[in-house]
């Protein structure tokens, strides 16, 4: 048994699937298997922030001026 080839290819509105594969000799019978794939999901695009917001858990720091505040303790504790 040779080994299997694999094409993609577009349903058409008229249901047909329209398969070209070179290398395969005229009258030449193959077995064809059809498998569907899976629906991609949509992500709806938005900000970041929004993203980000969604995601399970928590923030730590809802604002900039939070993120400031403590990245400049952080540093006034190393010269202690």
């Amino acid at each position: 048994m040779a080994a299997p080839i694999y094409a993609e290819a577009t349903v058409a509105p008229d249901g047909q699937i329209h398969v070209a594969v070179p290398g395969l000799a005229l009258g030449q019978r193959v077995r064809v298997s059809i498998e569907p794939e899976e629906a991609e999901t949509q992500v709806e695009s938005g900000h970041v922030i929004d993203i980000v917001e969604h995601l399970p858990g928590h923030r730590l720091f809802k604002t900039a001026e939070e993120v400031d505040a403590y990245i400049n303790e952080e540093r006034a504790s190393w010269d202690r």
